[in-house]
């Protein structure tokens, strides 16, 4: 653990919301496919599998989501594409035993259609898109950086279909926005980790054991450690491979866990010093947290 003081810890748990996937080459961007295909493994469309984990963070007075995975809001066609399983937050919460009201605060990252898509669903699921949208979490506020906000809703990203209105009118007034590093709960801190959007931010938090820090699409997967590594659909990959270095350099240093957003298997991980001979980073799996 970091030596810093705590005002809080959290009971933390490691959602799975829902399995996808997505062009192996928009996940590993400028790395060939000769290389990256050693990593993970890859369908016949060249599809690499995905995981939407989500955090949830629980103390005597509240329970936060940490995003909310891509949601219910889909047609078979982009459940197709997408290998979209038929799973979300709301799912996860229940095998917690909690129902989508009693969730006081969701935290996201960035409000791209995998972190973001669960914060509404259909208010009437008979009709789908056409009996409109509600907020998932009718009790909670919702919580991202100013910069993130105004880029959801001008659609400034890499892809035009990922920004979604759906996802963003229905809860324009629950949205709690953050300029810059900030403490949005006791123990809870917020800080900018720019690249992959302008204004994606990371989470951290302690659950009195280990300091844990929630990196976004800073670093999806463990196969994303490379510095290269990073996706396509990065708004700066430049500035996405440095903020990625000062990360794990940060969790290295601190002996901070990272929580990654997408590996499909094992995302507690520890990051240390590679062996010799070798530069940069490795992560090491956790067990259990």
């Amino acid at each position: 653990m970091s030596e810093r003081a705590h005002t809080n810890v959290f009971k933390t748990d490691v959602l799975r919301t829902g399995r996808f996937r997505l062009d192996g080459g928009g996940m590993f961007g400028i790395i060939p496919q000769a290389l990256w295909s050693k990593w993970v493994e890859r369908d016949e469309s060249n599809r690499v599998g995905l995981q939407c984990n989500a955090i949830l963070l629980q103390d005597d007075d509240r329970r936060i989501l940490i995003e909310t995975g891509y949601g219910e809001k889909w047609n078979e066609k982009d459940r197709a594409i997408f290998g979209m399983e038929d799973r979300t937050a709301v799912d996860a919460l229940a095998e917690h035993g909690l129902e989508p009201d009693e969730i006081t605060d969701v935290i996201l990252t960035h409000l791209h259609f995998d972190h973001a898509g669960g914060v509404t669903r259909w208010a009437d699921p008979e009709r789908g898109d056409e009996g409109g949208f509600e907020p998932t979490f009718p009790n909670a506020r919702i919580v991202v950086q100013a910069r993130e906000w105004e880029d959801a809703l001008a659609n400034r990203s890499t892809m035009t279909r990922t920004y979604l209105r759906s996802h963003l009118e229905p809860i324009a007034d629950r949205i709690m926005t953050v300029d810059g590093t900030s403490e949005v709960l006791p123990g809870v801190t917020v800080r900018p980790v720019p690249g992959h959007t302008w204004g994606q931010q990371s989470i951290e938090w302690s659950d009195g054991t280990h300091d844990y820090l929630f990196p976004g699409d800073a670093c999806p997967t463990r196969a994303h450690v490379h510095p290269s590594a990073s996706t396509a659909y990065d708004v700066e990959p430049w500035t996405n491979m440095n903020t990625k270095k000062s990360i794990l350099d940060r969790c290295r240093d601190e002996g901070r866990l990272l929580v990654l957003g997408h590996d499909p298997e094992a995302p507690v991980v520890r990051c240390v010093t590679p062996g010799e001979g070798r530069r940069g980073h490795a992560l090491e799996c956790v067990d259990s947290i």
